[in-house]
């Protein structure tokens, strides 16, 4: 579960041109938007909701060029409803992108 710092952004400046403000600024909002996809996987009640949760944070990673992140919302995606496990692979990505 290593993160490469520089892929995201590598894909943000990319997105943007070397606007460091625009960068960080982008880097927030896909920060924030993945931490609330996360908030809602883990309220989720049902085996539809969990997948569709799964779909949207692997589509915003995939996005972003976060490849960890994305690898783990696939794995999470695969695995039951509620799976801690892949829950908590999710969740240490998070907090290697946001370090």
């Amino acid at each position: 579960m290593a993160y490469e710092q520089g892929m995201l952004e590598m894909a943000l400046a990319a997105a943007v041109g070397n606007d460091p403000a625009l960068v960080l600024e982008l880097r927030t909002a896909f920060l924030d938007s993945a931490e609330a996809n996360f908030g809602q996987l883990v309220a989720v009640t049902n085996k539809l909701d969990w997948e569709l949760g799964a779909l949207r944070l692997k589509g915003l990673a995939a996005s972003f060029g976060a490849e960890d992140l994305l690898r783990a919302a696939e794995r999470l995606g695969g695995a039951p409803f509620g799976d801690k496990d892949a829950l908590a692979a999710v969740r240490a990505e998070l907090n290697a992108i946001a370090a």
